[in-house]
């Protein structure tokens, strides 16, 4: 547990999702807008966040519907690009998040020098992408070779539409992937992106997995901070922080300076 308050300076941290638009190769990318467009929209979304006061911030190419989870190249290097304009501006911790590929994820966050990464890397699901397989073993090993192994691993136990094959409970799915993986926290999601993660979910996976830290991953706001924050040992946030709390809307900072206060009142 540590090293949450090693990285982020403070225990219970707020981890705040910086939303790429859509990339190069994606559907909805806006080829006349073009690369400099999206720079300019990461920018400005992330001196929000930081001026509101988050702990960390994640980038994500969260606008890069519909998801593969074997990501192609010109979205990691993408992705590279926007981050390394903006290094110079990020004040706080930060990772990545390449969805749904846990091996352009650790690349990304080497090539960035990211601190972290939040990943499906074990199991086997039914999703709306088509059949979902992991191989955690193998994801580590990557991790390893390329010298990222300071990167540490947010472990996404309940993947976004999609549902686990073997239809194992929650709690054991928690409790064997923190003794065979050894996850640097789990993270516990909603159905999908801004859909509150389950109270008692969250308070159910922290009993069976003792001192491995537990975020609340989706859904988390002003309303249920107090009692996600009693449980969970960190969230992740990105809805909540956004105009009108719709998810493709810009980051409203005075929705990140509330929110934050709340937070520093429970952190006392």
């Amino acid at each position: 547990m540590s090293w949450i308050v090693d990285l982020f300076k403070t225990t219970k941290p707020v981890i705040a999702m910086v939303h790429m638009p859509p990339l190069p190769g994606d559907p909805g990318y806006d080829a006349e807008k073009g690369m400099a467009h999206i720079v300019e929209h990461v920018r400005a979304d992330l001196d929000a966040l930081q001026s509101g006061g988050v702990d960390a911030v994640m980038f994500s190419n969260e606008a890069s519907l519909p998801y593969l989870t074997d990501v192609e190249q010109i979205t990691v290097a993408c992705m590279a690009r926007v981050i390394g304009e903006l290094r110079h501006q990020v004040r706080v911790p930060f990772g990545v998040n390449v969805l749904w590929d846990p091996y352009a994820s650790l690349d990304l966050a080497k090539a960035v020098d990211a601190s972290f990464i939040r990943e499906i890397f074990t199991g086997v699901y039914a999703s709306d992408f088509g059949l979902w397989n992991t191989n955690a073993g193998k994801i580590v090993r990557h991790q390893h070779a390329i010298g990222a192994g300071n990167v540490r691993l947010l472990f996404n136990i309940v993947p976004e539409s999609a549902v686990y094959l073997g239809g194992r409970p929650l709690v054991e799915v928690a409790r064997s992937t923190a003794f065979n993986a050894r996850p640097d926290a789990l993270c516990v999601s909603g159905l999908t992106a801004g859909k509150e993660t389950s109270q008692q979910a969250l308070e159910e996976v922290k009993a069976a997995v003792g001192d491995v830290p537990v975020f609340a991953n989706t859904g988390v706001r002003i309303s249920n901070v107090d009692q996600q924050l009693a449980v969970a040992d960190g969230v992740v946030v990105g809805t909540t922080f956004k105009r009108d709390n719709h998810i493709w809307n810009p980051v409203d900072p005075q929705r990140v300076e509330e929110f934050m206060a709340v937070v520093r009142k429970i952190r006392g």
